[in-house]
């Protein structure tokens, strides 16, 4: 088979590892939806078997980094597959230089010889090394000097194919084929080798494009359950904060291996057997202007991951989303707390205002019996000749007295009776300021107020102060009538020499 025109013959050539066809074997790992790292420790085999090659090297770019893993033949047999763990940073500038310049070869495949090394290029921006022993040509030395060297220290491969994997005009990675022997350069095994390759590559898209999308269902999914679990009422946040922190592990990128923690005001809710590890992503739950904890997840330190920073820039973004809701749940106990505390001090004062009339009421009853009693004990003492017996009785009955009435102008104090002061006012000023005071708790109560007051109500003749007090009483009761909100109207209207206000809400009634 001989290369005509640029172009080759792959008659004779099959992929198949010698059980099923090579594409079946892709499409199967693609249609699994699993994690890439579990798609690669599959398919990397598949490929190492169907390209002939002692060993497989798989580069994946991702930002400025190249991650990288192999499969390697172990008595003859595909099996070994392991993460080489450090970044390379000089792969990523070798994938670079391959696809900016296709190293001047573009449209057809070029051969350098210096010092019994052959090093060729083909149309695909391939390079191929026949034995890296040998000194390179200067081009090639200055290009891939950083994998030559690395290789060359192991002394156990002698001729490499580096085939780029690209995504349209952008480079993903590359495949390098390892060969223990020394390889002289073959356009027909070159071909063979980019086909596999152009393969491999269809179902690396797929992989990585399912991947994405997997995670944002993934994402999607945990957001919804914790909507789920706020909208229950009869949940405590204790056990919102527990169900919420079982979402989060089937979330991120390694679902099997992943350990969540939510600390809140030093109380913790963790899965089941948590534990720590220096690969861990948080944020923060500021809540009320300070921080008050924060959201974990972590991965434990024996995992092997193919990333060296396994969380994905979405999942940065999940978890500072999930620490806002917690934020969130935090903020809308204390503001319902706020207001139920508010709710039982206005039943106190209530019932206050209700002890206090009471009291009122006593003491003005009992007052003019007292003073009855306290004058004619008086007016006994002074009757001449009178026994000293009797005499220190009617003292008693004088104190008693006294202190009695002490007692009744503390109760009327206690319950402010003040003699009532009659001005002239306007009734709509005083409603809308009565009603600021209650603007911050309607709003929270999901209650809205709505005034309807006549323009031309002519000013009334009363004591300001309980006016005030009438209008507090109704709003409140109307307020305590609509508990999951609704609509309280105020309206004010003239009769005649009449001033009317109605006070109206939507509430369960009294």
């Amino acid at each position: 088979m001989r290369e005509k025109s640029g172009k080759s013959s792959l008659k004779g050539l099959e992929l198949t590892d010698g059980r099923h066809d090579f594409s079946m074997q892709l499409l199967k790992s693609t249609a699994q939806g699993r994690p890439t790292i579990d798609f690669l420790a599959d398919t990397l085999p598949h490929v190492l078997n169907v390209s002939g090659s002692d060993a497989i090297e798989l580069w994946l770019i991702e930002g400025e980094e190249v991650f990288r893993c192999e499969s390697s033949r172990v008595r003859g047999k595909a099996s070994e597959f392991r993460i080489i763990p450090e970044a390379a940073r000089s792969g990523l500038e070798i994938l670079k230089s391959m696809n900016g310049g296709r190293l001047d070869s573009i449209g057809k495949t070029e051969s350098h010889r210096q010092g019994g090394a052959f090093c060729s290029y083909t149309k695909n921006g391939s390079v191929w090394f026949s034995d890296i022993r040998q000194t390179l040509p200067r081009e090639a030395d200055q290009r891939f000097k950083s994998l030559v060297d690395g290789l060359r220290g192991e002394n156990k491969y002698r001729s490499l194919f580096l085939i780029p994997l690209h995504f349209g005009d952008s480079q993903i990675g590359g495949l390098l084929c390892k060969h223990k022997r020394k390889i002289t350069f073959n356009i027909e095994r070159a071909v063979y080798l980019e086909t596999v390759s152009a393969k491999f590559e269809l179902a690396l898209l797929h992989q990585l494009s399912q991947a994405r999308l997997q995670e944002r269902v993934k994402e999607l999914t945990c957001l919804s359950g914790i909507a789920q679990i706020r909208s229950v009422r009869e949940l405590s946040l204790a056990q919102k904060l527990q169900n919420i922190v079982m979402l989060l592990p089937p979330a991120w990128q390694y679902p099997a291996h992943a350990h969540a923690r939510i600390t809140v005001d030093g109380e913790s809710f963790h899965t089941e057997n948590f534990r720590e590890g220096t690969s861990r992503q948080v944020s923060l739950i500021s809540a009320g202007g300070r921080d008050r904890g924060n959201v974990e997840v972590h991965y434990p330190d024996a995992l092997q991951l193919l990333q060296e920073n396994p969380f994905l820039a979405e999942e940065e973004s999940l978890i500072e989303n999930i620490a806002g809701q917690v934020a969130y749940m935090i903020e809308h106990q204390e503001s319902e707390r706020a207001k139920a505390e508010i709710h039982s001090q206005l039943i106190r004062a209530d019932r206050l205002a209700a002890i206090g009339q009471l009291a009122a009421g006593v003491a003005h009853e009992l007052n003019e019996p007292l003073n009855t009693i306290l004058g004619f004990a008086q007016l006994v003492e002074k009757t001449p000749d009178m026994p000293s017996s009797v005499y220190k009785d009617l003292k008693k009955i004088t104190e008693a007295s006294l202190h009695a009435r002490k007692i009744i102008r503390e109760l009327l104090i206690f319950a402010r009776q003040t003699t009532p002061s009659r001005t002239r006012f306007s009734l709509n000023r005083i409603i809308e300021e009565e009603l600021i005071l209650f603007e911050s708790l309607c709003g929270n109560s999901g209650v809205v107020i709505t005034r309807v007051l006549d323009p031309g109500l002519p000013d009334i003749v009363a004591d300001k102060s309980q006016i005030l007090q009438v209008i507090s009483n109704l709003v409140v009761n109307s307020l305590q009538a609509m508990p999951r909100g609704g609509v309280l109207t105020l309206r004010t209207d003239s009769l005649g020499q009449a001033v009317c206000l109605v006070v109206e809400d939507t509430g369960t009634g009294m």
